[in-house]
């Protein structure tokens, strides 16, 4: 696999996180799943891709950087928002009441 490529996955991961970011901002939590799942299998692929790479050079390692910056910022937001519904599904789960704040 060329740089240009491999470059590409991060790229799709990339956007990915970001379309998933949006669906956790409107409450869409089978769509964040279901990108998520698409998520895991670009990762799968890069791996794969990874290993009978070209090595990347210092360009690409910056732009692999920003990309990877970004994507942990996403998840990041996505885990914060997160939170209050994971609670709710334990919630659930547990039989506990919500707590009034």
């Amino acid at each position: 696999m060329d740089k240009q490529g491999l470059l590409r996955y991060y790229e799709a991961i990339e956007q990915a996180s970001e379309q998933m970011l949006g669906a956790a901002r409107s409450g869409d939590w089978d769509q964040v799943v279901k990108l998520e799942g698409a998520c895991a299998l670009l990762i799968s692929q890069l791996k794969h891709a990874a290993a009978s790479a070209e090595q990347l050079g210092r360009d690409e390692r910056q732009l692999k950087t920003r990309i990877m910056q970004r994507i942990l910022v996403n998840d990041a937001q996505i885990r914060h928002l997160a939170e209050p519904w994971l609670e709710d599904v334990d919630r659930l789960l547990h039989g506990r009441p919500a707590l009034l704040h």
